[in-house]
């Protein structure tokens, strides 16, 4: 049987194993798991986040990263181990904001896949830092609101997003339009947002703020977004306006409505 040491944040998470063999948390506060116990944590990070940003992007020489949210941090620690394994030479940007302070600080103590043994020290880092920087990684962790945080970048900063927040039921602000149109701002022409929801709200939303959108389909994993501002034509892309059409009444989620 596994154990988990106390210092975990425990008394807001329930422990959860996913069907992959790698553990998730459960919030009680925001009543959802961080990731899909049916897709598997670890599994999930690479297949709808990291495997299909990096396919995009691999052969840049720098590679800038924003992870929202950064929760239990597998996007972040995903990233890294599919850089390893791929023999990458670029140098990774990673900035992430997390509203949890508390959970940040605990995990140094959360139970990883044994995929992220080698970087038990910047999870160490990390978790008593928020920053971490070598000659190939340079990882911030923001504690605070994303929303804020995405507004202190410099138009054209980011390569790659991760949108990975709690649903749109439990975390509304972070799928609004004018959200998204921020998280615009920040993004290169060429980047790439990668997100799980497959909900027309949040593709509606996308799409108002110029994104071309696509499906993310593969084996063993439910199907998720991919979203870029350039067109991907190797990708199978959705008509969100005829899908529009077809369900008038969908809407994307707006700051006044919340």
């Amino acid at each position: 049987m596994t154990t988990f040491m106390s210092s975990f944040n425990e008394k807001h998470h329930t422990i959860t194993l996913s069907e992959d063999g790698s553990f998730t948390a459960y919030s009680k506060k925001y009543q959802e798991h961080y990731h899909s116990t049916k897709d598997g944590a670890l599994h999930e990070s690479l297949t709808k986040h990291v495997e299909p940003a990096f396919k995009m992007k691999q052969h840049q020489h720098v590679i800038t990263i924003l992870d929202i949210c950064y929760g239990l941090g597998f996007n972040t620690l995903a990233t890294l181990y599919h850089y390893k394994n791929n023999n990458s030479t670029s140098k990774l940007f990673i900035y992430s904001p997390e509203l949890d302070a508390l959970l940040v600080k605990s995990l140094k103590d959360f139970t990883y896949p044994k995929e992220f043994d080698a970087f038990k020290n910047i999870i160490i880092t990390l978790s008593e830092k928020g920053i971490y920087d070598d000659a190939l990684y340079h990882i911030e962790i923001f504690l605070g609101d994303a929303r804020e945080f995405v507004k202190t970048f410099a138009p054209k900063t980011f390569d790659i997003v991760y949108h990975d927040p709690f649903s749109p039921k439990s975390n509304p602000m972070l799928w609004t339009s004018e959200y998204f149109n921020d998280v615009r701002s920040v993004m290169k022409q060429d980047g790439i947002l990668t997100t799980y929801s497959i909900a027309l709200a949040t593709r509606i939303a996308l799409f108002e703020n110029g994104f071309h959108i696509y499906i993310n389909h593969g084996e063993g994993y439910r199907d998720a977004t991919i979203a870029s501002l350039i067109e991907l034509p190797e990708l199978l892309e959705v008509d969100v306006r005829h899908k529009m059409l077809c369900n008038p009444q969908a809407k994307a989620l707006r700051d006044l409505q919340i």
